[in-house]
């Protein structure tokens, strides 16, 4: 089946629906509030699975080629210490790759050069789906904060806060191939590789909502992590004030469906996690091909529709239940010690994927 389609935002879940419902023969809207894709952005972790989707919208290769592959993982504590380690090497075995590292803004630059061919509209914000028309498929992929799903839920699935903050960035001329995270209590701060030649970093505390100190960030980061062991002592030596972002945690309430009647809902609209897996862009490419693949295998839109709810919500809500989990144990204050034997039990089974 084939049809007209129009997708809010113009994100990684946005442009990868794009292009994959085009690849079907779809004549596919893209409507983006910003002007353009965004130019600065930290790396974020491409799974296994996320890969297969992405070799599916034909720019996999791309990916692995410009991307760093991550070649260990260790969790440690403030001391430099080892708490547990991440055999990725199992993973790699399993499932044939590796995670990759990719900034944002490269990622987007390779998802919109793949849309190229679908009408791509920036500076085209969309606050009411009643604005598109007479489309066969609406996609909302407009984020955490979607107006779509408040609009065609209600406010009880708003996004909430998580009573999480977090730092992140990157450190240029610092090469690394491994993942180091690194937990205290209550609070933990990570590095992985990013292209380069950089350092991606992050950090995350509990913290009141927007209770923010402009051009005091970095004194803060040194002030809750400066006494920790490398790598978080070197990474916060080697950065400047304007390095810094910092954003609050929000989460969505599990959906009862990600379909409301034409409208289907992607990524962070439809599943906002805690960044504690590392999971969120991996989900929203798997939802979009799994969205594409659905519809093209069905005679009727609201067939392709209801599979593709029955194919993504319960795996996506899972998952956002794990990476929860994960949070509560980051902000574990007191039985350090026990929160470190959960953790290093959890990594036995290796990697996901």
């Amino acid at each position: 089946m084939r049809g007209t389609a129009a997708i809010i935002g113009g994100g990684i879940g946005g442009l990868a629906t794009a292009i994959a419902l085009h690849r079907f023969g779809w004549q596919v809207t893209v409507h983006e509030r910003d002007a353009s894709i965004p130019g600065t952005g930290t790396a974020l972790g491409m799974w296994p699975s996320a890969l297969r989707a992405l070799d599916s919208l034909g720019i996999g290769n791309d990916v692995r080629s410009r991307g760093r592959p991550q070649q260990g993982g260790e969790f440690r504590r403030p001391d430099g210490s080892t708490i547990g380690v991440m055999d990725t090497a199992r993973m790699q075995r399993r499932t044939g790759d590796a995670v990759y590292l990719l900034s944002r803004p490269a990622l987007l630059g390779l998802l919109r050069q793949a849309a190229e061919q679908t009408d791509l509209r920036f500076g085209s914000p969309i606050n009411d789906v009643a604005e598109l028309g007479d489309q066969d498929v609406v996609v909302a992929a407009d984020g955490v904060f979607s107006t779509t799903r408040q609009r065609l839920f209600g406010a009880r699935y708003q996004a909430r806060f998580t009573g999480s903050t977090a730092w992140r960035g990157y450190v240029d001329n610092m090469p690394t191939d491994a993942f180091v995270e690194t937990w205290g209590a209550g609070a933990k701060f990570g590095v992985t590789p990013q292209e380069g030649g950089r350092t991606n970093w992050y950090a995350t505390i509990r913290a009141t909502e927007r209770d923010f100190a402009p051009d005091a960030e970095l004194a803060n980061l040194r002030r809750i992590f400066g006494m920790w062991a490398a790598p978080v002592g070197t990474v916060l030596d080697a950065l400047e004030e304007a390095d810094v972002l910092r954003h609050d945690v929000y989460v969505t309430p599990p959906l009862p469906t990600f379909v409301h009647g034409n409208v289907a809902l992607i990524g962070d609209a439809a599943h906002a996690m805690t960044p504690d897996l590392g999971r969120g862009a991996c989900e929203a490419l798997i939802d979009a091909v799994a969205l594409a693949d659905c519809l093209a295998a069905a005679s009727t839109v609201p067939q392709g529709l209801r599979a593709y709810d029955r194919a993504r919500r319960r795996p996506a809500q899972r998952l956002a239940r794990v990476a929860s989990t994960a949070a509560r144990l980051v902000h574990v204050r007191h039985a350090v010690g026990l929160r470190d034997l959960l953790l290093r039990a959890s990594l036995a089974g290796g990697p996901p994927g």
